[in-house]
């Protein structure tokens, strides 16, 4: 059933407080789309979880993929992109403004995150994204998804969550676990790069990437305007990538 048609954003409230735009009773808890000031913002069981402020790390999240994969030489064929959680669509639009992916598959498994996407205030910013005939908006929890691939994506970029040391969702912990990360690794062909957004480091999922089989595990720090930087964990399947 299509969605219904979303209502017409609500200008800020005069004393700068957010205005609620949709609240949602999901399989995972509640989900509020609400907007402040200029910024959109998303929810989760109370918890803030992002808004339109910003992106650099949520774009150099599927930008440092696609970087490093060119750099491991010329490929038979463009390569395959799995972004992790659909958010407020900054990686979308960074793997749909890279002409040199192949299919860009979205995971998301909130429907209502959707809605406000393809009939809400958030296709503001990824309608262009959607159109893009490589792109495929999938329903569906990341860690079923993944169990039913085997050597599908060149790259799997994850913005799960907060981060493996902290989660607003108990049910996410599992893609930061041993079994998490190994079906992260069966999902990705020879020489793909797995990349997980954090809102902070960890030496210890540094440490789980390595024993998961994954190699040249590194990370980036994302400066923010405000606490500490975001954090990428990039981990390299240890095969050279095959041609197709």
């Amino acid at each position: 059933m299509a969605p219904a048609p979303f209502p017409n954003p609500a200008p800020p409230a005069e004393d700068d407080r957010p205005v609620v735009l949709d609240r949602r009773e999901g399989p995972f808890g509640e989900v509020v789309l609400r907007r402040h000031g200029a910024l959109l913002q998303i929810v989760a069981n109370g918890c803030f979880l992002m808004d339109t402020s910003d992106g650099r790390s949520e774009r150099l999240l599927v930008t440092e993929a696609f970087a490093a994969l060119a750099g491991g030489g010329p490929a038979a064929a463009p390569p395959e992109v799995l972004i992790g959680g659909l958010g407020v669509g900054f990686s979308l639009v960074a793997a749909a403004s890279e002409p040199g992916w192949g299919r860009i598959t979205v995971l998301e498994r909130e429907a209502a995150v959707i809605d406000w996407h393809r009939a809400g205030p958030l296709g503001e910013l990824t309608a262009g994204a959607l159109a893009d005939p490589r792109v495929r908006l999938v329903h569906d929890d990341l860690l079923a998804h993944l169990r039913g691939v085997r050597a599908g994506y060149d790259a799997l970029c994850l913005d799960i969550d907060n981060g493996p040391d902290w989660t607003v969702t108990e049910d996410n912990d599992g893609l930061y676990s041993p079994a998490g990360l190994a079906a992260c690794r069966a999902a990705l062909r020879p020489g793909g790069l797995l990349v997980v957004w954090s809102a902070h480091g960890s030496e210890r999922f540094v440490e789980n990437l390595r024993k998961a089989g994954f190699a040249d595990v590194r990370t980036r720090e994302v400066p923010v305007a405000r606490g500490v930087p975001d954090v990428l964990f990039l981990a390299s399947h240890h095969l050279a990538r095959q041609s197709a």
